[in-house]
């Protein structure tokens, strides 16, 4: 076998007695790292560290990912002004927290024999969010629908951070009260009270 020594040095070829010995004498661990090379790979460490830092390692990879989501937004190719404000809202806020989505044009009856409405309304509403996302997917008809997908511009895990941040922000605003405002409060007060109050009057000796 290959034998790798506990600081990632090449101890070189070696019998399995004379790695067994190393990994005594050392009080480690031999531990097989690459089974299908050719001599086999071992390596000289304490298992125990080694699992214990691969799983806290796979655990902060795993807090660091964000699963892609794909939203889906459905419209019809004669839709009314405010209808479509209100879907083009749902997407921007889609794309603002880093998720796909998917927009599908319904059509029925004769609207299937104008496909050319539903491209046109599909080119307007990605122009219309440009700032936030891309076509990933351009239109296609499938079916009795057209299809497109919008990519956002910012990554899930970037729109997520921001969310925090902004979350954060605006807790610290509501709970916030600034000392030096209330103390100046304080001090703004005091002279108007001590002009309200009455003037003592000299008693007699």
């Amino acid at each position: 076998m290959r034998l790798v020594g506990p600081s990632g040095e090449q101890v070189g070829i070696v019998p399995l007695a004379k790695a067994l010995e190393l990994a005594q004498e050392y009080d480690l661990d031999l531990v097989e790292v690459a089974a299908t090379a050719r001599p086999p790979v071992c390596k000289l460490m304490d298992y125990g560290k080694f699992k214990y830092e691969s799983a806290m390692k796979a655990r902060e990879a795993r807090k660091n990912q964000a699963h892609t989501v794909i939203k889906e937004m459905k419209l019809r190719p004669k839709i009314d002004p405010h209808d479509y404000d209100t879907k083009k809202g749902h997407v921007v806020r889609f794309l603002k927290q880093g998720d796909k989505v998917k927009i599908t044009i319904m059509f029925r009856g004769r609207e299937q024999s104008r496909p050319e409405l539903g491209f046109r309304l599909l080119q307007r509403l990605a122009s219309d969010v440009e700032d936030l996302g891309f076509i990933e997917s351009n239109p296609k008809q499938d079916g009795r629908n057209m299809i497109m997908v919008l990519g956002p511009h910012k990554k899930k895990t970037e729109a997520m951070a921001e969310a925090r941040e902004a979350q954060a922000a605006r807790k610290a605003e509501r709970q916030g009260h600034s000392p030096d405002a209330e103390s100046e409060g304080e001090t703004a007060e005091a002279p108007a009270a001590a002009a309200e109050a009455p003037a003592e009057t000299p008693s007699e000796a």
